[in-house]
């Protein structure tokens, strides 16, 4: 094999090694942000888990206390989690990924929350949306 063909595999098979590499760089991202905010949820800084929120959600709650009661009324799984674990990553376009996370809420019942994340032009994934639905989570 001469040098341009093992160049071109080389250049083949790095390429394939990158989205895998960036999709693992963009997992933990989106995870540490969702991890931020329910911690902040968890602490009582309705600030920091307001900072979380993408452009979008901040111009429908221009402010943290509003935020904070759309969350407290229609989140309560996620504004107080007794648990949570991450599920599936998903990257869906550029700059948009989904991340599902398995919560027991404070009810003491299994949700899926389905995180939107966009990433942002300061490079922090920030939440879009996020819808919850009753997990079906098999019983230990």
């Amino acid at each position: 094999m001469n040098t341009i063909h093992r160049l071109c595999l080389v250049l083949v098979l790095a390429v394939g090694w990158v989205p895998a590499a960036l999709a693992d760089d963009a997992a933990k991202a989106a995870q540490q942000t969702i991890e931020g905010q329910l911690k902040a949820f968890l602490g009582g800084d309705d600030q920091a888990a307001y900072s979380y929120a993408a452009p979008n959600i901040r111009q429908m709650y221009p402010t943290p206390g509003g935020f904070m009661a759309m969350v407290r009324n229609g989140y309560a799984p996620v504004h107080r989690p007794r648990n949570y674990a991450f599920g599936k990553f998903e990257a869906v376009a550029p700059g948009r990924v989904t991340q599902s996370v398995f919560v027991l809420g404070p009810d003491g019942k299994d949700y899926e929350a389905l995180y939107v994340l966009d990433l942002q032009d300061d490079g922090i994934y920030r939440i879009v949306s996020v819808s919850l639905r009753a997990a079906n989570l098999p019983s230990t």
